[in-house]
C-alpha cells in the first residue's frame, strides 16, 4: 500500500478551503442562491449542500491509509477499535458543545464571544498536536486544565430564551459530531472485516438502502430505536464515508501498479451510475435534500466527489501539479484546526463591534455584498488557512 497519495490531501485541503467559504456566506448579502444550502422544502442542492459530504467521502479516502498505518506500527485489533472510538467521541464532543452554542442564552455569565473563545481554547489544550518529546507530567497538566475549563464551561452554559433557560442538550450533533458518528460506524466496519472491499460494498449498500426504505416510510422503528439513527442521517452519512473507504481500496491497490488512468476511469462511470440511481430514486426516497438526508442528495453528491476526485488524481498524481495547491496545503494537514478558528475569528470580531470606543470596524457594504463579498469570503478562507499554516510551523495544531 502507498505511503500516500498526494491527491487525497490536495482533495481535503479543497474541500476545506471552500468549506470555511460557504460558512462565511452568512455575511453577506445579495449573492446568488445556489451558492447556498437550498432551503428545506426544495428538492435540490445549493453549492454549499455538497461541500459536507464531500469531505465525509475524503474521511473515507483517509481511512484504510490511516488504519493501515497503525496496524504496520503493531496496533492490535482491539487497540484500533479503542483508537477509532477515542477519535468519535473527541469529534462527538466537540460538535456538541458547538452546536449548543446557537442556543446561547442572552442570561448566560459570560457574553457568547467570550464563551466561544474559551470553550475553543479548551479544544486546543486537550487535543493539542503536543511534541513527542514535551516532558509527559507537562502535557498531562495542560490536558487536565483543559479539560477542567470545559467542565466549568458546561456548568456555566445557559440557553434559550430570555424567559426559559435550558442546559446543555443534543439539538443535533453539529458537522463535527455527525462526522464522529459516521466515522465510528464506517471504520469499525472496516476494522471488523479486515478491510475486505466486497463486504464494505455490502456495507454502502446496506446503509443506502436503509436510507432510502426509512425516506419511504416501510420501516417501522420505536421511536427511541429511531433516534440512534437520526445521528447518522438514517445511514446517509456512514453511507459517504464508506463509499470512500471502497474508492480508497481500489485505488491504492491501482496505484501500486501505475494504473492511475484506470482509477479515473472508474471514478467517471461510477458517476454517472450513482447520478442515474439518485435521479431514479429521487420520486420515492424523498427528493434531493441535504437537509433530510436523503439517499438522492447521497448519490448526487458522491457523483460530484467522483468527478472532482478524478481531475485531482490526474492534475496531483499524474501530471505531479501538487505545487498548485501548495498554499492551501495546510487546510489538508490541520483541517480540525483549519475548521474551528474562524469560530475565534468570529467571536473576536464581535468584541471589536462592542468596543467602547465605537471605533468602525465593519467592512464597507459594498464588500459585503454580490460579487465584491464573494471575494471577501475567499480571501477570507485564504487567510484563516495561512493563519494556520503559520501555526502549524509552531505545532499549534490539533490532532484527534
Amino acid at each position: 500500500m502507498p505511503k500516500r497519495l498526494a491527491s487525497i490531501d490536495v482533495f481535503r485541503a479543497l474541500t476545506m478551503f471552500f468549506m470555511i467559504f460557504v460558512n462565511d456566506l452568512w455575511t453577506l448579502t445579495n449573492i446568488p442562491d445556489w451558492l447556498d444550502h437550498a432551503d428545506a422544502d426544495v428538492d435540490g442542492l445549493g453549492f454549499a449542500d455538497i461541500i459536507f459530504p464531500a469531505f465525509l467521502f475524503i474521511v473515507g479516502l483517509s481511512l484504510p491509509f490511516a488504519i493501515k498505518n497503525r496496524q504496520k506500527a503493531g496496533d492490535s485489533r482491539q487497540a484500533l477499535f479503542f483508537h477509532v472510538f477515542l477519535r468519535s467521541i473527541s469529534l462527538i464532543i466537540i460538535g456538541f458543545f458547538q452546536v449548543n452554542m446557537e442556543e446561547y442564552s442572552v442570561r448566560a455569565l459570560l457574553p457568547r464571544p467570550f464563551y466561544m473563545i474559551l470553550l475553543t481554547i479548551s479544544f486546543f489544550m486537550i487535543w493539542l498536536d503536543y511534541p513527542k518529546d514535551m516532558d509527559k507530567n507537562r502535557k498531562v497538566g495542560f490536558q487536565v486544565c483543559g479539560m477542567v475549563l470545559l467542565l466549568v464551561l458546561a456548568f456555566l452554559y445557559k440557553g434559550g430564551d430570555s424567559v426559559h433557560i435550558i442546559g446543555l442538550r443534543p439539538y443535533w450533533w453539529g458537522i463535527l459530531g455527525l462526522i464522529g458518528w459516521s466515522y465510528l460506524i464506517s471504520a469499525g466496519c472496516f476494522i471488523l472485516f479486515k478491510g475486505n472491499i466486497w463486504a464494505m460494498a455490502l456495507v454502502f449498500i446496506s446503509f443506502l438502502s436503509f436510507s432510502l426504505l426509512d425516506h419511504m416510510e416501510l420501516l417501522h422503528i420505536p421511536e427511541r430505536i429511531h433516534r440512534l439513527f437520526w445521528a447518522i442521517g438514517e445511514g446517509a452519512e456512514p453511507a459517504l464515508i464508506t463509499a470512500g473507504i471502497i474508492f480508497s481500496l481500489i485505488y491504492f491497490d491501482l496505484a501500486k501498479k501505475n494504473l492511475e488512468w484506470r482509477m479515473i476511469l472508474i471514478l467517471l462511470v461510477a458517476a454517472i451510475v450513482v447520478t442515474l440511481g439518485g435521479l431514479w430514486i429521487r420520486p420515492i426516497g424523498g427528493g434531493i435534500s441535504k437537509s433530510d438526508d436523503t439517499p438522492s442528495w447521497v448519490c448526487i453528491s458522491l457523483a460530484v466527489s467522483f468527478i472532482a476526485y478524478a481531475i485531482l488524481i490526474y492534475l496531483v498524481d499524474i501530471k505531479q501539479k501538487k505545487d498548485w495547491f501548495q498554499i492551501l496545503l495546510p487546510a489538508g494537514t490541520s483541517t480540525l484546526t483549519c475548521y474551528l478558528m474562524p469560530y475565534i475569528y468570529y467571536s473576536l470580531y464581535t468584541l471589536a463591534l462592542r468596543n467602547p470606543w465605537k471605533i468602525p470596524v465593519r467592512l464597507p457594504l459594498v464588500l459585503r455584498t454580490g460579487i465584491p463579498g464573494l471575494m471577501k469570503s475567499m480571501v477570507f478562507s485564504l487567510f484563516i488557512i495561512l493563519l494556520v499554516g503559520l501555526m502549524e510551523k509552531r505545532r499549534l495544531r490539533l490532532k484527534l
